[in-house]
């Protein structure tokens, strides 16, 4: 069975959440299978395991739904996998899996910054109706989401006639000692700053807390810089304005918890990250928040900054954080990608046939 795994959306120099549910997945998956990456640039091949590649037009590209005839079809797949729904499928002669997943942007249209224009505005129309997203789907022989929550939300509304397969992000064991209380009054956020992200919450809560500081970690734009110190107490925020892989985990040890107070989430894979850690979670409760964090995250109003700063108190005693650190571990580890791994080689191949295969 000759797989192409879909990689054009992996980021050059820092992953985001379909990045890194790229990268993760395809390693894991090489480690099954062999496995042929699609790439649209060289510099994408620094933030992907070493495996066969080949180029195409990037996902972006006005001629996208012509790929299979233009570049795909000749590398002869039996199945092709993306890990977002929009790949071209015109002509195609080989299965095809697509992805979705989360259903925010039917609740917040506001398209990614980094589209242009056109694509930005396609990409706003595109949510106003479930009829172009369930024709994009049907294209595909089998769909794939990242939660169970988006799982129910694409049934409830009949996204699509496609059966649906939920494979959901994992990171790696860090291998981090059992943990201690830090010592300090330090709380991390990791994630945009777009409107469902709700960041604001988080830094009015700051009023209620006077001797914590809320870090940032994520790159900010002025704009939302100013905006947000607006909202909080003078010097009560840390703007981090981006960090390495190795400063992230030493932030996260050193915290008291991991928040957010999102509104609206396709899943959280930063939740994973701190919980892998032993960071407890101080977060909205939203229903895949719920999914992701279980008894190991506590769980606040999004609404309210003086529940998200109460959320936090309660966690800062040392005994109750020592318990929630441990929980923590255990439900981080539940998320892995060898185990989507494996779901996604036993439906490729229910899609193939058996003399395929091997």
């Amino acid at each position: 069975m000759k797989v192409i795994f879909d990689c054009r959306y992996t980021r050059f120099e820092r992953h985001d959440g379909i990045s890194r549910y790229t990268a993760g997945l395809v390693e894991a998956f090489s480690r099954l299978h062999p496995v042929t990456m699609l790439i649209s640039d060289e510099r994408q091949l620094k933030m992907l395991p070493e495996l066969p590649w080949v180029m195409a037009r990037p996902g972006t590209s006005l001629l996208e739904p012509w790929i299979a005839l233009l570049s795909l079809n000749r590398e002869h797949p039996d199945v092709v996998f993306s890990p977002m729904q929009m790949i071209g499928s015109i002509g195609r002669r080989f299965k095809l899996v697509l992805t979705l997943h989360d259903m925010v942007f039917y609740r917040t249209r506001t398209p990614p910054k980094e589209f242009s224009w056109p694509i930005r505005a396609g990409w706003w129309a595109f949510h106003l109706f479930y009829w172009p997203q369930r024709i994009t789907l049907n294209r595909a022989d089998a769909v794939v989401t990242g939660s169970y929550n988006c799982e129910r939300e694409m049934r409830e509304v009949s996204l699509t006639r496609r059966p649906i397969t939920v494979i959901r992000p994992g990171v790696p064991d860090s291998g981090a000692p059992v943990r201690s209380h830090p010592g300090t009054k330090k709380l991390v956020y990791m994630g945009t700053f777009m409107p469902n992200k709700n960041v604001e919450t988080l830094a009015a809560g700051m009023h209620f807390l006077p001797g914590y500081r809320l870090h940032l970690l994520s790159r900010i734009s002025d704009e939302a810089r100013n905006r947000l110190s607006a909202l909080a107490p003078a010097n009560s925020i840390v703007f981090e304005n981006g960090v390495s892989d190795k400063e992230y985990r030493a932030h996260l040890r050193n915290s008291v918890a991991m928040v957010s107070a999102c509104r609206d989430e396709g899943f959280g894979i930063p939740l994973i990250e701190g919980m892998i850690e032993g960071t407890p979670l101080v977060i909205s409760d939203i229903p895949v928040f719920r999914e992701v964090g279980g008894e190991a995250a506590t769980f606040f109003d999004q609404e309210s900054p003086r529940a998200f700063a109460d959320a936090v108190l309660a966690v800062d005693d040392e005994s109750r954080w020592a318990r929630l650190s441990a929980l923590a571990r255990e439900q981080g580890a539940v998320f892995n990608w060898e185990t989507g791994a494996q779901t996604l080689l036993k439906l490729l191949g229910s899609l193939v046939p058996a003399a395929q295969r091997d």
